[in-house]
């Protein structure tokens, strides 16, 4: 193997860290032309680390690594985009780790995409951005659920919200059906009586295909009603569990913290 054989360059988003050894830290980073990698960051959690800066959580970094036996090494790290907003507290903080959390379950080590890249890498940006914004609170939410129904898409995922995916009778304007075993929206007819649908408004069918077919510059001026975001948070969060076969450890955490924070407000 040659020298140029043995190291290559790669950027990446870091969706999750772990100590290993004495002074390493094992990342589990996301690139656009090489998926998901698994790479040791050695003595990065030494205080004199010239890494230590460079391989924080969700930032993206540019990395010079080096072919192993059993794991890659990361020889040289340099920050692209630091998303520091999304770190200086503890709300966008947890949103983030929702973002990387998805993203690692829904892409596997050897999945290759550049969309999928592109799209953390976004989302990322509409958290940093979303916890700078007077009302965070709103616009997070937003972000995250804008962020879910397009990493579906990518994935093979896409819920269908136009025709009734049992019937294929276009969907009439009322209350309908959400199933994530049918994967997507079903009419009364065919989804009232079902196991595991769940009643979807017609304003929150309305703002679902909004999400699913306008740009970001678009959605984030949306004004939308607590009661409207719980039913996107719970249809949505239903059908992601459905794919998943498991509730991620971010939500929960997530829904903990807001009970906390309303219980604060005056």
């Amino acid at each position: 193997m040659s020298h140029r054989d043995r190291v290559y360059r790669t950027s990446g988003i870091i969706l999750r860290r772990t100590d290993f050894g004495e002074a390493d830290r094992l990342l589990t980073v996301l690139t656009p032309e090489r998926g998901k990698l698994r790479l040791v960051a050695k003595g990065a959690r030494k205080p004199s680390s010239r890494k230590s800066g460079h391989v924080e959580l969700f930032c993206h970094s540019q990395f010079l690594v080096a072919v192993g036996r059993n794991l890659d090494v990361i020889t040289q790290a340099e920050m692209v985009e630091p998303f520091l907003a999304l770190r200086q507290d503890l709300l966008p903080t947890t949103y983030a780790y929702y973002v990387a959390e998805l993203a690692d379950a829904f892409i596997g080590e050897q999945d290759v995409s550049k969309p999928l890249f592109d799209l953390v890498e976004d989302a990322m940006r509409w958290i940093d951005q979303a916890a700078q914004s007077p009302e965070p609170e709103k616009a997070l939410p937003l972000a995250a659920r804008y962020y879910e129904i397009h990493l579906l898409g990518l994935a093979g995922y896409q819920p269908q919200l136009y025709v009734c995916n049992l019937c294929q009778k276009p969907l009439e304007p009322r209350v309908n059906y959400m199933s994530a075993a049918e994967g997507g929206v079903l009419c009364p007819a065919c989804g009232y009586e079902r196991v595991g649908t769940a009643e979807l408004s017609l304003n929150g069918q309305k703002v679902l295909r909004f999400l699913q077919t306008h740009p970001w510059d678009n959605v984030r001026l949306l004004n939308l009603t607590e009661g409207t975001w719980q039913e996107l948070e719970r249809v949505l969060g239903d059908y992601i569990t459905y794919y998943l076969e498991r509730k991620l450890k971010s939500i929960d955490f997530m829904h903990r913290l807001r009970r906390q924070m309303k219980r604060r407000e005056p």
